[in-house]
């Protein structure tokens, strides 16, 4: 077996394919987020995570059964795919919790501390290497984050407490997707994460389903809150298969900008001048990061 390393005209391609979907599903999270922000600002989250999850498992096995049988819910890691899924389904319910106290480009700007958190720890946990140019992006992003958070915005404490607890969750559900990408299939991932959401939020769920009383058009919208997380965490994690856990986090700070501009137009906060300078040094630091990185190879 050959030790050289891969030439650039081969990996960049990939590398870029990766980036591409990682944006894509970005874009899909922070419709998502604001259609759950409405959503869960008139219903219990667990109720709201709960339908969005029980459409999630009904199209995966819509899609997938048919063509793929068993194979939809196989894995030769039980454990930690069901880790993973459970780490991923606490992200959503501190998401939500978040959402019902602050604005939307608030509450993802906090979040994007995960995508720092994967990258200092990719290197010591997956053996990747992250480059000085990384470092430097991920410090710059860091301080973007502090600029957002800084006292006298207003912003709820405990909503950031929420946000700062799901980037915790959201970094453990990066780094083992990085891990069981290379052993498990995507639709098998997908699958355990949306199962094993809809059991755990069909339980918090329960007292509450008393008094839970939706509209058909909010039944609609939960229906389509369940579709934009099923075509995100697809894409997202199809990007693993292309490009390193340390290329593709600084892309997911393209999150703040759909989720600042969507958050305007249909609630129609703006985040502050310096609140909004924060948020540029996050994604400008974040997408120099992932260029840099996809011209290198």
């Amino acid at each position: 077996m050959s030790l050289a390393p891969p030439r650039p005209a081969l990996v960049a391609p990939r590398a870029l394919k990766g980036v591409a979907l990682v944006a894509g599903a970005t874009l899909l999270f922070a419709v998502a987020d604001v259609l759950g922000k409405y959503l869960m600002t008139r219903h219990p989250v667990p109720v709201v995570q709960a339908g969005r999850y029980l459409v999630n498992t009904l199209l995966l096995l819509a899609a997938f059964y048919p063509r793929h049988g068993k194979l939809l819910w196989r894995t030769g890691r039980p454990a930690m795919v069901t880790g993973r899924a459970v780490f991923l389904a606490a992200s959503s319910l501190t998401m939500g919790f978040a959402l019902q106290r602050m604005p939307v480009g608030e509450t993802v700007a906090v979040i994007y501390l995960a995508p720092f958190l994967v990258m200092v720890l990719a290197g010591p946990l997956l053996g990747e290497t992250v480059s000085p140019a990384a470092w430097v992006g991920a410090g710059m992003a860091f301080l973007g984050v502090l600029l957002v958070v800084r006292p006298g915005t207003g912003l709820d404490p405990v909503g950031v407490v929420f946000a700062l607890t799901n980037a915790a969750l959201s970094t453990g559900y990066h780094l083992m997707t990085r891990v069981l990408i290379r052993s498990e299939s995507t639709m098998a991932m997908l699958f355990h994460v949306a199962l094993t959401g809809f059991a755990i939020f069909a339980v918090l769920a329960l007292p509450a389903l008393s008094g839970f009383a939706p509209s058909l058009t909010d039944l609609l919208l939960i229906g389509a809150l369940g579709l934009l997380a099923t075509v995100g965490h697809f894409l997202f994690t199809a990007a693993y298969r292309e490009a390193p856990a340390s290329l593709l986090a600084p892309v997911n700070y393209l999150h703040l900008v759909w989720a600042t501009l969507l958050g305007w137009g249909v609630f129609a906060h703006m985040p502050d001048a310096i609140s909004l300078c924060g948020m540029a040094l996050v994604v400008v630091a974040g997408g120099a990061v992932a260029l840099r990185a996809s011209r290198t190879g």
